[in-house]
């Protein structure tokens, strides 16, 4: 969809103000620029975190857990996967502080450099068979690092492009950053598809599997590129010229929001849940129990990440009209039902019938997660939007990302695939329940 021009404003804040407002309200090119930014870095972020959840469904376990029997290896390898959602909110308090101090702009440049640093490491970490006990350790702090880097990754872009964008179409502008998923899933997948299509298994599991994560020196490089263009958001530049920075902008999220912030993050449960159950737990699952090739499954996936475009895209468009809320609560309506009809079609074995269901439940996500790029941010005042919009976002990765894969694996092995789907859907009516306490936010002023 084209971005257009609405109106003009004056650049009356002061050095460096006029950019910004002229980003926010007027010249096309300078949203086309706010657009691609806030994009990109989601993009990189999810391309980065995915790629190790790929590599953890179908390798690490073998790289880095030798000594382990496969169904151990596989829980050693997601609980490494887990540890940067445990790191995620200890970024957002790092990232949110400086980002609600010292301005969006620099905050993400650094969460930017961090996740795609420490990512990229990962593909030039020794295996288990060089440095023994060191190396699985050494993968330990290396996610570690990515996830605090991650943890102040989304609530900056989010709020690069809703700060930006004129009040009636904050939910098209903040539909770019909640596309990273979709474009940063295609490619990790795309890549390990490509690779797996052209190496044999013995490349593959040597070395092949560190080329996607070694490419993330190279969208680094372009995701600075594009950012450093960027000028400080309109709405940080009022708080900055007013000098109306709180001290400790996490304590007042606690002290003034502590409902949104629970609540919020209760919201982004089944948004995270659906993503990493689908995707890197059914990636695992179908190759594992079911015996299905890694390059079917790879290639399945890339049609799934259709559906979670069109649904991220759908919803976060149209909740500018019909709303936030409820467009989250209709997604996690449908994720309710879903989840009793996952684990079934995965179980036919019909590649088909895999990519409906894998497609199904990211389309879910989609509408869920669309719309959460503005709802989040309108919940929380200028001064603590960062850290309040990050910390509620990324303690939902805690409940719904990190334990998913974890969870489903222990209930697959003890109760059946059904099971699965039973706590999926369980984790959709969390999600409805908290939305509903929550009010509609489109109208809000952000300040």
């Amino acid at each position: 969809m084209p971005l257009v021009r609405t109106d003009t404003t004056s650049a009356k804040n002061g050095p460096g103000t006029a950019d910004a407002a002229a980003t926010s309200e007027g010249g096309g090119e300078s949203l086309r620029r706010v657009a691609v930014a806030s994009f990109i870095g989601t993009a990189i972020e999810f391309y980065d975190f995915y790629i190790y959840g790929t590599a953890a469904a179908l390798v690490l376990n073998e790289a880095f857990f030798p000594g382990l029997d496969p169904a151990n290896a596989t829980l050693a390898s997601f609980s490494t996967y887990a540890v940067a959602f445990a790191a995620r909110p200890l970024g957002s308090l790092i990232f949110g502080h400086f980002g609600d101090r010292v301005g969006r702009k620099s905050v993400l440049v650094a969460s930017l450099l961090m996740m795609g640093l420490s990512t990229a490491c990962v593909g030039l970490l020794p295996g288990y068979g060089t440095l023994g006990i060191w190396a699985p350790l050494l993968l330990v702090l290396l996610r570690f690092v990515q996830g605090i880097g991650l943890g102040g990754e989304w609530g900056g872009a989010a709020l690069l492009a809703v700060e930006h964008a004129p009040k009636r179409r904050r939910g098209l502008y903040a539909a770019f950053p909640q596309l990273g998923p979709s474009v940063g899933f295609f490619a990790a997948t795309g890549v390990f598809w490509l690779l797996s299509a052209v190496l044999d298994d013995a490349a593959f599991r040597s070395w092949g599997w560190r080329v996607p994560f070694l490419l993330s020196f190279l969208l680094v490089g372009v995701g600075l590129f594009v950012r450093l263009k960027i000028s400080e958001t309109p709405v940080f530049a009022k708080v900055r010229a007013a000098q109306e920075a709180g001290r400790v902008p996490a304590l007042d999220v606690f002290r003034r929001h502590p409902k949104e912030l629970l609540l919020g993050a209760g919201g982004m449960i089944i948004a995270y849940g659906l993503f990493y159950t689908a995707t890197t737990y059914c990636l695992a699952y179908t190759t594992g129990t079911l015996g299905i090739s890694r390059n079917t499954m790879l290639g399945l996936s890339l049609i799934a990440c259709l559906f979670l475009a069109a649904g991220t895209w759908l919803a976060a468009t149209r909740s500018d009209g019909s709303g936030r809320r409820k467009l989250v609560l209709a997604g996690t309506g449908l994720a309710v039902v879903w989840g009793l009809v996952l684990f079934p079609l995965l179980d036919t074995g019909q590649p088909v019938l895999i990519a409906l269901g894998i497609g199904g439940a990211l389309f879910c996500m989609g509408v869920v997660y669309g719309p959460m790029g503005a709802y989040l941010p309108e919940l929380f005042g200028a001064t603590v939007r960062y850290s309040g919009a990050s910390l509620a976002y990324n303690l939902g990765g805690v409940l719904g990302g990190a334990v998913a894969p974890l969870v489903a694996t222990r209930l697959q092995s003890a109760f059946g695939s059904a099971s699965v789907g039973w706590y999926v859907s369980a984790m959709a009516v969390a999600s409805l329940l908290c939305v509903l306490a929550l009010p509609e936010t489109r109208t809000r002023e952000l300040g």
